[in-house]
């Protein structure tokens, strides 16, 4: 039992380094596309072949590490849904996830224009905040605190221009600052949900 426990770790080790090694090289200016199987093993610490044991392929391996990072922003963003936080808070939080891990949401966004696989697994990840923001605004709606109105289709268009805005926020030049972003996105939030 004790060397399964190893190899376990061992496992979870690698696949961290693995992980860990393809975010670095994308925040260093690699894109996606540039990206191949060598210079991930290499800057992991394994070989080639050693990687096809741990991953499939490269969508795997951005799936992988996407997950990881939706699972943060899902937890910023439940300081809304559940009340905790105000929605600015939990904006910045996102923004700052978005900070940390922009490289890579730039590298899946990028990547779910092309393939299909990535833009559905995307798409799904958005979707699981469009269906709890659309949850959170027909509580408020119930509650008398919200106007009335279409919670999916709001949820929809809300959801969608927080992550454009934060992508373009994170590769455009000409973008806002967060501070002023957050405000904006905040302020366009709360007037679609509550009114002016």
């Amino acid at each position: 039992m004790a060397s399964l426990g190893r190899q376990s770790d061992k496992r979870a080790a690698i696949e961290a380094a693995v992980l860990q090694a393809t975010e670095d090289l994308l925040r260093a200016g690699a894109t996606y596309a540039e990206l191949n199987i060598e210079k991930i093993a290499t800057r992991a610490g394994i070989s080639r072949t050693a990687f096809y044991f741990y991953f499939r392929d490269k969508r795997e391996l951005l799936v992988r590490l996407t997950s990881e990072v939706n699972a943060e922003l899902m937890a910023a963003a439940d300081s809304w849904w559940s009340g905790e936080a105000d929605l600015p808070d939990a904006l910045r939080r996102i923004a700052g996830i978005y900070d940390e891990h922009g490289a890579l949401l730039r590298a899946v966004v990028e990547v779910s224009t092309y393939d299909e696989q990535v833009a559905t697994y995307w798409r799904g990840l958005v979707g699981r905040f469009v269906d709890a923001t659309r949850e959170r605004i027909e509580s408020e709606q119930a509650a008398g605190r919200a106007k009335p109105g279409p919670a999916g289709a709001i949820a929809f268009a809300l959801v969608w221009m927080v992550e454009r805005a934060f992508y373009e926020q994170r590769v455009n030049d000409d973008a806002p600052s967060v501070d002023d972003l957050v405000a904006a996105l905040s302020d366009i939030f709360t007037r679609s949900v509550y009114g002016a």
